[in-house]
């Protein structure tokens, strides 16, 4: 997790295989973040990662390549709630057909 703490004591934290070149990274590497000099942005120089803090705040964790990729694999994960659906859905004789008309 990465926990952002602003000088007015709010916290932000997201997990950080979310952010965009920080998955897999070592607890020792995120440790070692900078703040840019704008204050906006997050540098990690181990990683070669630089991210948005109003843009993780508006949930977005890098590019739209990126973004597209994470909603990609969230959207082909399996969970037992979705396994149950698909069966309840199978036994109602699965999806329906395409409606076709012939002109």
């Amino acid at each position: 997790m990465v926990h952002i703490i602003f000088s007015n004591d709010a916290i932000f934290i997201f997990p950080a295989h979310l952010g965009q070149g920080l998955a897999g990274a070592l607890d020792e590497d995120l440790a070692q973040v900078e703040l840019t000099p704008s204050g906006e942005g997050l540098h990690w120089e181990t990683l070669d990662v630089d991210l948005s803090i109003p843009g993780l705040m508006s949930g977005l964790y890098g590019t739209k390549a990126w973004m597209q990729w994470l909603a990609k694999k969230g959207g082909s994960s399996t969970s037992t709630a979705k396994v149950s659906a698909s069966r309840r859905n199978g036994q109602k004789g699965g999806r329906p057909r395409t409606k076709t008309t012939t002109p």
